[in-house]
């Protein structure tokens, strides 16, 4: 699922930026240069909403960014957080006896093989 919200970028004396999110108190993060806070941030709202989600509060609603006003020394920017169920799903697959013997005696696990050739297959 993924959830979008506006950030402000505030840009330091030493061109570090300081990122935070209106909609989101206390959800703060930097970054060294432009490149790296817009990464940071999209990393601290992705752990924010894990967090939310987890806790089972509610996510605010993002505030539309024309209301924001930023001053001189700052801009605003949506930043995206895409967050994956990770539980554990059962599936039901069929393999041949004598393969599972032999992945058995190997010592191979095969909801990580299966989880490895998905992420390979759907390049993830």
């Amino acid at each position: 699922m993924e959830y979008v919200y506006p950030a402000i970028f505030e840009q330091n004396n030493d061109g570090s930026y300081t990122i935070t999110f209106p909609d989101l108190p206390g959800c703060i993060s930097e970054g060294k240069s432009l490149s790296n806070a817009l990464d940071m941030a999209q990393s601290a709202l992705t752990q924010w909403i894990e967090y939310l989600l987890e806790e089972k509060e509610n996510l605010p609603e993002p505030s539309d960014i024309k209301t924001i006003k930023p001053s001189s020394n700052q801009f605003v920017n949506f930043v995206k957080a895409e967050i994956r169920d990770n539980r554990a799903v059962r599936r039901t697959v069929s393999i041949p006896g004598w393969l599972d013997v032999k992945a058995t005696d190997a010592g191979i696990s095969l909801s990580k093989v299966l989880q490895d050739a998905l992420k390979e297959k759907l390049g993830v």
